[in-house]
């Protein structure tokens, strides 16, 4: 299928086109950095500049903004990034910005993610594949997101927290803390609720790896002893297992954030 970039779209000197199926809609901006992939769609009115790179097959709707200055007091230009892998969606008035040279210079989206109307990835996050931000859901600076990770609708993740793999966040949450994989966050100030049910059943999750989970879970959160201890726990019982290592490396590495728990909003 041959390019198709409309009469009307602004594609800067450097800009590079990787590939000839390639559109770019009406009064887009393509700014003189940025590198897009083949079989890529820019809608009409699109905005992507800053230093972007861009994978194969991604959509971009009308009022997308993807790669303007980050939204940053200390942000004075630089050599940061935006890395985004293949086949995602940009639906309108979605924000994407580059990293800081005061965070790690990059932020990095992943493939296969569908990001729906006004959701915002702030400077130096890095996000993983087959996720979903539903309408006006937003993360600050710094973020870490996992794979098969669900924001529900005007969610909100604070800055330098991390969301494990398959975690879900419910519609209107506030996210202030550490959320743990295959966990459920609900409530004004995000507490956790259990696991993610529906998303492993989606996911084909066999039977036995939901109950092991369930069973690290209640272990890890029960009432009696500290967290370390109880953590300790799931370590001597449960630590061979790729799922409950998953848990486990996640909550050995360093963070600025405590960690999410049970309880009343």
């Amino acid at each position: 299928m041959p390019r198709k970039v409309h009469q009307t779209a602004i594609i800067s000197k450097g800009a590079i086109l990787d590939g000839e199926d390639i559109e770019v809609g009406a009064f887009s901006y393509i700014g003189p950095n940025v590198v897009i992939g083949n079989s890529s769609k820019i809608n009409s009115h699109c905005v992507i500049e800053g230093n972007t790179i861009i994978g194969k097959n991604n959509q971009f709707f009308p009022f997308s903004v993807i790669g303007s200055y980050p939204q940053h007091s200390k942000f004075s230009g630089g050599t940061s990034k935006l890395l985004i892998g293949d086949s995602n969606i940009i639906r309108e008035h979605v924000t994407i910005h580059p990293g800081t040279e005061i965070g790690s210079k990059i932020t990095s989206i992943g493939s296969n993610g569908l990001y729906m109307v006004g959701s915002h990835v702030a400077h130096d996050c890095v996000v993983g594949d087959n996720v979903i931000f539903v309408n006006g859901a937003v993360i600050g600076g710094h973020v870490e997101i996992g794979d098969y990770c669900y924001l529900g609708g005007h969610s909100a993740v604070h800055q330098f927290c991390r969301v494990g793999k398959h975690a879900i966040i419910g519609a209107s949450t506030m996210v202030d803390g550490d959320v743990i994989p295959f966990s459920s966050v609900v409530g004004s100030r995000g507490r956790l609720s259990g696991l993610n049910l529906v998303g492993l059943k989606r996911r084909s999750f066999k039977r036995e790896d939901i109950k092991l989970l369930r069973q690290v879970y209640r272990l890890l959160f029960a009432p009696e002893g500290t967290f370390t201890e109880r953590l300790i726990e799931v370590k001597e019982v449960f630590g061979e297992k790729p799922l409950v290592d998953e848990i486990l490396s996640f909550l050995n590495n360093n963070s600025h954030r405590s960690l999410v728990h049970p309880g009343a909003n």
